[in-house]
């Protein structure tokens, strides 16, 4: 029986966090447990086996930042822009996420598809982390996928509301990786970086307009520098009901977006793998149901 492979761990989900913390941490487990009670056999969860290496770091990440963070000697202002406290339980969470998306990687190649549970760290830059995000697991992810001559050209399609301003700067030397930005402008970061193709939208975007520009963007992309891979960042903070979004994309909205990146793939014989990015809406009944709107288009799409 075929089965849509994807990654989880218990731990993206476990992190104490002060009351009324933004970040919400709990939507991984939920949206895992969803994901198997709506398709059951059809669904193959990979765990990950062992947190990731210094040396995997290392591909994008200065020597001196990963020492500091993993041994908790990082500046406390560093840890601020980060958005959490350091703690050994968040050094070991981050660690074993950013494997999850690197394991991701490694089995879209292998099965033309696969989605990480978590993922889609794009404000990590090479020295230091920002916005909930410490290492930047898409650039590691596609930069692991060339070392391993896994792949040869990949393109990082990332539709997170925020610009992936991590992403544009750990690559940006990288002629193999080519970085695509679909995000609010008038949105965090303040401060933007240039990927090789930004498209900063206009606030309150409606789903027809939203969806002319992503399919837009995404074969322009496949034209100009037809990849061999693809890294799909699948935010749902474009969420009409987000509360850090500023677009107004339904919950249908999303989900044609899913399956009209997955289908593009699939016709092009593009192998993807997908991260599920930012959300933040408190109700997280309601917040799953949208990120589970990416595992719903993967499945129709592939299986």
């Amino acid at each position: 029986m075929k089965q849509l492979q994807t990654v989880f761990h218990p731990i993206y989900s476990q992190l104490t966090l002060p009351k009324n913390h933004r970040f919400p941490i709990d939507k991984y487990q939920f949206l895992h447990d969803k994901s198997r009670a709506v398709f059951s056999d059809s669904i193959y969860v990979n765990e990950v086996e062992s947190p990731v290496t210094k040396e995997t770091l290392g591909l994008i990440h200065s020597k001196e930042y990963i020492e500091s963070f993993l041994t908790g000697n990082i500046d406390p202002k560093a840890m601020k822009r980060i958005g959490f406290n350091w703690s050994q339980q968040f050094v070991d969470r981050t660690r074993y996420a950013v494997a999850g998306t690197i394991k991701t990687a490694r089995l879209a190649l292998e099965h033309n598809i696969a989605v990480n549970f978590t993922g889609g760290y794009h404000h990590a830059h090479p020295t230091f982390g920002s916005g909930f995000c410490v290492f930047n697991d898409l650039s590691l992810a596609a930069k692991v996928a060339i070392e391993e001559s896994l792949a040869s050209r990949v393109l990082i399609f990332d539709c997170d509301v925020h610009q992936g301003d991590g992403t544009a700067t750990c690559v940006e030397d990288e002629q193999s990786i080519f970085s695509l930005s679909i995000h609010c402008e008038k949105n965090f970061p303040s401060r933007k970086q240039q990927s090789d193709f930004d498209l900063g939208l206009e606030k309150h975007l409606r789903d027809k307009e939203y969806l002319t520009h992503v399919k837009d963007a995404l074969l322009s992309a496949l034209v100009a520098f037809k990849p061999d891979f693809i890294i799909y960042d699948a935010g749902v903070d474009i969420h009409v009901n987000d509360d850090l979004g500023l677009l107004n994309i339904s919950t249908e909205g999303i989900y044609q977006r899913d399956k009209m990146v997955f289908e593009t793939a699939r016709a092009h014989n593009i192998p993807i793998m997908a991260v599920i990015g930012g959300g933040y809406q408190r109700d997280i009944s309601a917040l799953t149901e949208v990120h589970f709107q990416l595992i719903k288009a993967a499945h129709h799409t592939f299986l």
